[in-house]
């Protein structure tokens, strides 16, 4: 169903740029070369015919786009988990209340110090 939400949206934003380059902006478009000789329609019925496509394109196009946002298969979005959160997952050891508890108390702590470094650290590279 999206994806025939998606072909109606192309389809619709097509037309609608299309009948927006042909309205009259200021004395051009479609509408002024009714003016010289009055056929089927006039100057006034083409510019209130391509107002009403205008919204009525606007409005389908926010109903498809809508649509559209609904029709997405969110099942399996929600289930599936990042590369990270299964890296994560897979690396991180669960930590019990019992082994937390052992760390907290105050008669299991000892007083280490660390011992300096026995290894002279690496000449750099020049």
């Amino acid at each position: 169903m999206y994806i025939v939400f998606s072909v109606l949206i192309a389809i619709v934003s097509v037309i609608l740029i299309l009948i927006v380059l042909v309205q009259n902006s200021k004395g051009g478009g479609l509408a002024s070369n009714f003016a010289s000789s009055n056929q089927v329609m006039g100057v006034r019925k083409t510019a209130d015919f391509l107002e009403r496509a205008t919204w009525t394109l606007a409005v389908a196009l926010l109903v498809f786009s809508l649509g559209a946002s609904m029709s997405i298969d969110r099942t399996t979005v929600d289930n599936a988990k990042s590369a990270m959160e299964k890296v994560i997952d897979s690396e991180t050891p669960a930590v019990t209340t019992e082994e937390n508890n052992d760390f907290n108390n105050d008669e299991n702590a000892t007083e280490e110090t660390a011992e300096p470094a026995k290894e002279k650290p690496a000449e750099p590279v020049q």
